[in-house]
């Protein structure tokens, strides 16, 4: 499909991004759509959105007549559209629209593999299709089944009436929690054995998975691409001992990459997903230091993970990663500035520069003395007890008239998750 892409630039947005680059980033997520041909993109400013057709009467009328002349059969608003100004631009235009959130919908869509993971794009394009019928009910001839917004009406179709959503919605949040229910074995599962979780995060292509697949061996899908991963994957990794030796194991998992203005339907759908992130031992912020706004990129993930509610406590590495792009004098400057900190490293994941120096460190972070301690529970203390004996903490237990007295054996870590019960 033949698409045009615009970013409008308002005047009161205080954006930490410039427009350009965020129509980078826009004609970006738009290749990322199989058989999507972007045939043009610009900028738009805009002193103050029109609430019928978002742009003034003039610039629509410019604009259809570019789209007309390049055959666009597709618009990419990289913002926010309401139900009353895609009714009304697809109309004067005579073409399909998606705003932002319908095209990363559309992506997420497309890159779902596990069960999991349809069920959670499913979830998010329902709630977002949800609130648009209730403010466009004139509109339901037009609405997009399911979450197939490019294919067009009837594709996957979704009954026009909210209780029917709402039935969607139940059913598909029933099953999640059941999918919930099995992650959450797993989780427990891992718990019982000593391997602590590593999760890389980070803006979308950045370069995780290329990074996850240095580190394990593993074969994930890594290409130029905005949300090139999308399912979380997890594996086991021998980290490097002393005098070459084989050091301890640990698990690292790759996750979903963050982006600026992910969509809230998204945020709260993949909530279980991003758990892992929550339960992680090391947090490893991987960043493409060779973007232009890689330091935006960052503080966009750091705002997400603020909000997913990640202790400021668990422990966090900064990965400068794509050093390989970067040339001359920047390279040495960004080379000498990590080497400067114990908690940032330069690397390229694609060539492995650096790769030695972050799993040492990695392994440094776990090679944590342990020490022993006496513990008196209570007899209602039973949740703190058995996480203990779930830990493998637990050196001796004995019996009282009023509770437990227990000797573990811990490191710093496991205590504070401890105290943290």
């Amino acid at each position: 499909m033949r698409a045009y892409v615009l970013h409008p630039d308002l005047k009161s947005d205080r954006s930490r991004r410039l427009p350009e680059h965020g129509l980078a980033e826009a004609v970006s997520l738009a290749a990322a759509l199989p058989d999507m041909d972007v045939v043009g993109a610009e900028v738009v400013r805009l002193g103050k959105p029109t609430p019928g057709m978002l742009f003034g009467s003039g610039k629509v009328e410019e604009l259809k007549a570019r789209m007309a002349a390049l055959d666009a059969g597709l618009v990419l608003v990289d913002g926010p559209v309401s139900p009353v100004q895609q009714r009304n631009l697809e109309k004067e235009w005579g073409v399909k629209l998606l705003d932002r959130t319908g095209l990363i919908l559309e992506i997420f869509a497309d890159r779902a593999r596990t069960r999991e993971g349809v069920l959670q794009v499913e979830l998010a394009a329902l709630s977002y299709q949800r609130t648009r019928l209730v403010r466009a009910w004139t509109h339901l001839e037009r609405q997009r089944g399911g979450f197939g917004f490019v294919g067009g009406p009837g594709e996957t179709q979704i009954e026009s009436d909210r209780r029917a959503i709402d039935d969607q919605v139940l059913r598909i949040k029933r099953q999640l929690d059941k999918v919930g229910k099995t992650r959450e074995l797993h989780r427990a599962a891992r718990r019982k054995v000593p391997f602590p979780l590593v999760a890389l995060v980070g803006y979308t292509n950045a370069g995780k998975s290329t990074l996850f697949n240095r580190m394990t061996g593993a074969d994930v899908l890594a290409k130029d691409m905005l949300f090139a991963t999308l399912d979380p994957t997890m594996r086991g990794v021998t980290l490097p001992g002393r005098d070459g030796a084989a050091g301890r194991k640990i698990i690292a998992s790759d996750t979903v990459g963050f982006i600026s203005d992910l969509p809230t339907q998204l945020v709260a759908a993949f909530r279980a997903t991003l758990e892992e992130v929550l339960e992680a031992d090391l947090i490893l912020h991987v960043r493409d230091i060779a973007h232009p706004e890689s330091a935006e990129q960052a503080a966009d993930v750091m705002d997400i993970l603020t909000s997913l509610g990640v202790k400021a406590a668990t422990p966090q590495f900064e990965i400068w990663n794509k050093l390989d792009l970067v040339q001359g004098v920047m390279r040495d400057a960004l080379v000498a500035q990590a080497a400067k900190s114990d908690r940032i490293f330069a690397i390229s994941a694609l060539t492995g520069e650096g790769l030695d120096g972050l799993l040492s460190a990695i392994s440094t972070v776990f090679e944590e003395v342990t020490r022993d301690e006496t513990l008196i529970l209570g007899f209602a203390d039973g949740r703190r007890r058995a996480w203990l004996h779930a830990e493998g903490v637990v050196q001796d237990e004995v019996q009282g008239d009023e509770g437990y007295a227990l000797t573990v054996r811990w490191t710093e870590r496991q205590e504070g998750r401890y105290r943290a019960l």
